[in-house]
């Protein structure tokens, strides 16, 4: 195993001191937590938004935090849900006494942890709601979820709904656009390369020299297939289809497009990939309205990435456009 860190059971702390040592202005950490908030919270007569997970994925969950996303993000060990008293932490950090929003990836461990301290929360008069996301289209079940995974896709909820919440919309309203985000996204993945986690010191899966899968995961559960590599139009291809083949996108309909990295493929390949999925969508006659290309939610230096495409309507796009001052998606 090469990486570049120092103790492998202490990554996660290593990462947070460093990422608040980054952004000092943007961020701190709630002490003796793995809770990340942003620097204002809570901030007054506005809705808190709390995403997370495991680390491994970043710039996800973290770098999502700012104005115009989310108000905090609760780091587990690699790959592992974070416990319920480090959620409840956040949701206590960040309640302005508008109520709380929990954006949860439809993993088994995130969803029962995230219910769990919403319940805490409750107890205590903290108004709570959530959304789960559940947009890759691969894979029913899998080893970590019932139902379908969350992966990149999860991205584009943060940005509609925190914008939503800066607006000053109620917990109500947040969950609404939250939700619409989640019927109208789909993603896909595939992987050329497994990860290592630190504290285990092998890859987690292996694949041959000419092999890749379609439809992994992003803690690099199997997918669909495992086949020989084939070219980056045929993979967009693929990706895009299966996605197309899931979701209700007509000719002239707007759509969101985003080409992710899973944390070692170069830029150069996601346009290549993107290249393709814009003349696949072009030639259906769907209008692309904005693409986002790079590394938005990661597994670890997993080669490989996901295509997402977001159906649009007029409220989603003015609220996709809206500005948002988190760390790792200013705009």
């Amino acid at each position: 195993m090469k990486k570049i860190i120092n103790d492998p059971n202490n990554v996660v702390n290593d990462m947070i001191n460093g990422m608040i040592a980054a952004y000092p202005h943007d961020l701190r950490q709630i002490p003796n937590t793995a809770v990340i908030v942003r620097s204002d919270a809570p901030v007054v007569n506005k809705v808190a938004l709390i995403s997370g997970g495991g680390s491994g994925h970043e710039p996800a969950h973290a770098g999502y935090i700012g104005r115009g996303m989310l108000d905090a993000a609760v780091t587990g060990e690699v790959f592992t849900s974070p416990t319920p008293d480090q959620i409840f932490e956040a949701i206590k950090a960040v309640n302005s006494g508008n109520g709380v929003f929990l954006i949860i990836k439809n993993y088994t461990g995130d969803v029962l942890n995230f219910e769990m301290a919403a319940e805490l929360a409750e107890a205590e008069d903290i108004k709570v709601e959530k959304v789960i996301v559940n947009d890759d289209v691969a894979v029913e079940d899998s080893s970590y979820t019932i139902g379908r995974r969350g992966i990149a896709g999860t991205v584009f909820v943060h940005k509609i709904a925190g914008a939503k919440a800066e607006k000053g919309a109620s917990l109500e309203e947040v969950k609404s656009v939250a939700e619409k985000v989640v019927k109208n996204v789909r993603s896909m993945g595939m992987a050329l390369s497994p990860c290592t986690v630190p504290a285990a010191g092998k890859p987690s899966f292996k694949l041959a020299e000419d092999e890749m899968e379609i439809g992994i995961g992003i803690h690099g559960e199997a997918g669909i297939e495992r086949k020989s590599i084939t070219s980056a139009d045929k993979i967009a291809g693929e990706l895009t289809d299966r996605i197309l083949g899931d979701i209700n996108i007509n000719e002239e309909d707007e759509v969101a497009v985003m080409i992710n990295g899973l944390g070692s493929t170069p830029e150069m390949e996601l346009y290549i990939i993107n290249n393709k999925v814009n003349e696949i969508l072009t030639e259906k006659g769907i209008r692309i309205y904005k693409t986002y290309v790079g590394e938005f939610m990661t597994a670890l230096e997993m080669t490989g990435c996901s295509v997402s495409i977001l159906k649009l309507d007029d409220e989603l796009k003015q609220l996709l456009d809206a500005p948002s001052e988190a760390v790792a998606f200013r705009s």
